[in-house]
């Protein structure tokens, strides 16, 4: 085909009208703007949540205490709730993990208006938040594919990340100023109040293919091995799972240090903090909408390798400026490149993920993305202690070009994977 044609028939594939393809199906599309809703409530009380810890106690290690009992149940319950995600059905364990979202929210609501709010109350309420998280995130992640089928399936994830970055640009936002003007507890209502939105739209879906529940049931440990062994023994899940772990533990948890970046290194403040944020949120929401517009393309792989060069090469870049528009923009590279590793990964492992074992295979992804990351948090902040900041980002960028180099040259049918 000529270069011309070629041209214009990715042009064609990328028009506007295919960003959002997803939303063609009634289903997607009530799920879309219900959890939009819920994300925004969630933002604003994560922001909350910080500002009134540190209120309580004036101690930032009260602050890794709520994050680290929220993270304990991830590891405690996430591979048990895959399986409870292929033994029923998903819409329905989401409405029961949403509704108990939405008591704990209202419960710390009603502590925070009557005065009764203690530390050890946010922690506790943390731990059940977690909890629920824990058979929320592999359901969810499975329940995309039943609203949407296997040919929108990366346009739907690629718009939930749209969905998630914007939320992360006004939930802040909103959060900071009711707290000033109203106080926490009402950013707490307002987050109950949101989840009102999802549970509504599920409540609303109609005809969805959801997947057969098994009439011959094992025990949970059986059901268990039977998901870790098939994640074990498909060589391309097990590797995009791999690879997802690393960018969480490598990658993603360069975020930890850009408070002090701001200070430390670019010599600002608060405000260089959030613009900082602010750029890396940016790139990831240009980069879903870029991925969402391409349609079903059939290049994921090729794709996919190129964000695993290109992340490791953008972080290199933003460790060695010292200039913050330059930082900024760099960061904006970051955050797309990470998009492109996290996106396309969680689409092509849900591709290739059997029907019957999809809860479990996303629940053993989850468990690595959400599990990784606080302990990523955790090392990089060690390791900038006794190294710098900027010494860490330089080591983390080169242990991710070895891992994307290592999959460049061993496992050659990522690129391959449409």
């Amino acid at each position: 085909m000529p270069i011309r044609q070629k041209i214009i028939a990715f042009r064609q594939r990328s028009k506007w009208s295919h960003t959002f393809a997803a939303l063609r199906s009634r289903n997607y599309r009530l799920w879309f703007f219900g959890q939009m809703i819920s994300l925004f409530g969630t933002w604003m009380q994560s922001t909350a949540q910080g500002f009134l810890v540190y209120q309580l106690t004036y101690s930032p290690a009260y602050l890794g205490y709520v994050a680290f009992s929220s993270g304990v149940p991830i590891w405690l319950f996430m591979l048990y709730g895959g399986v409870v995600a292929d033994r029923m059905p998903r819409r329905t364990l989401l409405l029961i993990t949403q509704t108990c979202m939405m008591i704990l929210a209202f419960i710390l609501a009603g502590l925070t208006f009557l005065n009764l709010v203690k530390p050890w109350h946010i922690i506790l309420l943390a731990f059940g938040l977690g909890m629920a998280n824990s058979f929320d995130a592999p359901a969810r992640q499975a329940f995309v594919l039943e609203m949407v089928g296997r040919e929108d399936l990366t346009n739907a994830i690629a718009l939930n990340s749209t969905m998630f970055n914007t939320a992360t640009f006004v939930g802040p936002a909103a959060a900071g100023v009711t707290y000033a003007l109203l106080g926490p507890a009402w950013c707490f209502t307002f987050n109950g109040i949101s989840f009102i939105a999802v549970i509504a739209a599920l409540l609303a879906m109609m005809n969805l293919n959801p997947q057969p529940i098994p009439e011959q049931r094992n025990s949970t440990l059986v059901d268990l091995k039977e998901g870790l062994s098939y994640v074990i023994s498909h060589p391309l899940i097990r590797a995009l799972i791999g690879l997802v772990g690393m960018t969480a533990l490598f990658g993603i948890s360069f975020a930890t240090l850009i408070p002090a970046w701001a200070v430390k290194i670019l010599h600002g403040d608060a405000s260089t903090n959030g613009f900082l944020q602010s750029a890396r949120g940016l790139g990831a929401l240009i980069s879903a909408l870029s991925i969402a517009s391409l349609g079903r393309f059939k290049f994921k792989g090729k794709l996919l390798t190129l964000g695993t060069f290109v992340f490791p090469l953008g972080l290199m870049v933003f460790a060695l400026l010292r200039w913050l528009p330059l930082s900024l923009l760099a960061l904006v590279g970051v955050g797309g490149a990470s998009i492109l590793i996290l996106n396309l990964a969680n689409a092509l492992v849900q591709t290739l993920a059997s029907d019957e074992l999809r809860g479990r295979v996303m629940s053993v992804y989850s468990l690595i993305f959400l599990g990784f990351m606080p302990i990523g948090g955790l090392l990089a902040g060690a390791v900038a202690e006794r190294t710098g900041e900027s010494l860490t980002v330089i080591l983390w960028s080169l242990i991710l070009l070895a891992s994307a180099a290592s999959i460049w040259a061993f496992l050659p049918k990522i690129r391959e994977l449409q």
